[in-house]
């Protein structure tokens, strides 16, 4: 299959151009389409078909699941659930624009976006053309276009060399980022800055586009995901000196090395759900992540303190499923 690719330059082309990307996407395809950082791979996030199709094209596993690009911040609320107050006012601060959160899913809505540990990963785009397509498919599943260890593709050119073969077709909007300087290359371009707010505390997972210290400056506390692994080392040392000192050195004692092992693998407990399950691992393993990228695709974490989709009722109320697909979709369904 060699993708289709559509201009935009002129009105009626793009009125045919995000009339085809919506009719493919609500058929199950996956197409090519511009947003505010790169070209993103996009298909249905609530069509299984798509995604798994999407993953394939770039050459991922079900453990690498997509983000999902929303028209509005109303949506955030049909898509997430046990929204914390930095979310809030990151999405209020940032959005639309370059800054993906990691949130708790809504259980109330249907999708299989893979392995996602209970989360989404939402973003709304500053992109007119982006967000114009969003209004007429409902969110998608969108991740960088590009071969998985390729750069992201910029251009559409770009785009069809890597995916023509994968994708029904794709918009070309020029260049991306609109405005780009002549001197900056596709693998420099900085991607959306990821935070996960399922903790207690926010924590930086990738710096992007938007700082460290404009996170900051909205929700003061978060930590980078450095800052968040050395403060994991220090308190797992501190477990291991008070078990060490408490220890008393009998034949049958457990050895220092068996402690410090046995509190590396222990998982680490979230405090936001109090009920919620504790089989989660170290925010120390990023899936999607490829030095040859330069750290282009929107990654996604694997563990870290998230939790599986397990809600405790004196913690979050579920919508019902009308009520999340009005807010997602504009209409209930």
């Amino acid at each position: 299959m060699n993708a289709k690719i559509y201009s935009v330059e002129t009105a009626a082309e793009r009125a045919e151009a995000l009339s085809a990307a919506a009719t493919a996407v609500q058929g199950g395809k996956v197409i090519v389409v511009p947003t505010d950082t790169v070209y993103g791979i996009a298909a249905d996030a609530f069509s299984a078909g798509g995604v798994r199709a999407l993953l394939a094209a770039k050459g991922r596993s079900r453990q690498m699941p997509p983000p999902v690009l929303i028209y509005s911040s109303s949506v955030l609320a049909g898509l997430a659930d046990d929204i914390s107050d930095e979310a809030r006012a990151l999405a209020d601060a940032f959005w639309p624009g370059p800054l993906t959160l990691i949130c708790y899913a809504q259980p109330s809505l249907t999708w299989d976006l893979g392995d996602t540990k209970g989360t989404v990963a939402l973003r709304v785009p500053s992109d007119d053309l982006t967000i114009d397509l969003l209004r007429q498919t409902g969110p998608l599943a969108v991740s960088s276009a590009n071969k998985t260890g390729r750069v992201a593709a910029t251009t559409a050119a770009e785009a069809a060399d890597q995916l023509g073969e994968n994708v029904e077709l794709i918009v070309d909007g020029g260049i991306r980022p609109v405005n780009r300087g002549e001197d900056v290359e596709a693998k420099d371009i900085m991607p959306s800055t990821i935070v996960d707010c399922t903790g207690e505390t926010p924590v930086i997972v990738r710096e992007g586009a938007i700082g460290a210290d404009e996170i900051r400056s909205v929700a003061p506390g978060a930590l980078t995901k450095r800052q968040w692994d050395e403060q994991r080392r220090i308190e797992a040392q501190q477990a291991l000196d008070a078990r060490a000192m408490a220890e008393e050195p009998t034949a049958g004692s457990v050895s220092a090395a068996q402690v410090a092992d046995e509190i590396e693998h222990e998982p680490i407990k979230p405090a936001r759900r109090a009920s919620a399950p504790s089989n989660t691992s170290h925010l120390s393993k990023l899936v999607g992540a490829s030095t040859s990228t330069g750290g282009v695709d929107q990654l996604r974490t694997e563990g870290a303190h998230f939790v599986e989709s397990q809600r405790a009722q004196d913690v979050t109320k579920p919508l019902s499923v009308d009520t999340a697909r009005s807010l997602v979709f504009g209409t209930k369904k």
